[in-house]
């Protein structure tokens, strides 16, 4: 049996995530501290950031609203168009003719196709 730990994907994952929030957090730090050093009060420097933070979620959500409603458009387009092409019917079929060209199992090379009145087989002239 092996005693090796193994890290699984999901840790791994989350560990980077981990390290990328430390990371800003870090930065966080390093900015306020600067602020302070340029003369700015540690409150109002923790106040900027938290405003900076608020502007930068609005932005986000700003462009989530629009990326979502372009989406919406699109898929009701693309549903509205779906829909358009089984709304086509055919012009030239008479009568029944339309119902039967309709069925799943229409082939239009198929020889037992019901006539069309419109033309006359010379063949059967005579009777």
């Amino acid at each position: 049996m092996n005693t090796k730990a193994r890290i699984s994907k999901a840790e791994r994952f989350g560990r980077r995530i981990g390290g990328m929030w430390r990371g800003f957090v870090r930065c966080e730090h390093q900015v306020a501290g600067w602020l302070v050093a340029h003369g700015l009060s540690a409150g109002a420097a923790t106040a900027l950031l938290w405003v900076v933070k608020l502007v930068v979620l609005g932005v986000l959500l700003y462009v989530a609203f629009w990326l979502a409603l372009l989406f919406g458009f699109a898929i009701a387009a693309a549903w509205m168009a779906r829909e358009s092409d089984q709304d086509e019917s055919e012009e030239w079929a008479v009568g029944e003719q339309s119902e039967h060209k309709n069925n799943p199992g229409y082939h239009p090379a198929l020889y037992n196709d019901a006539p069309d009145s419109r033309y006359a087989d010379p063949r059967y002239d005579d009777e």
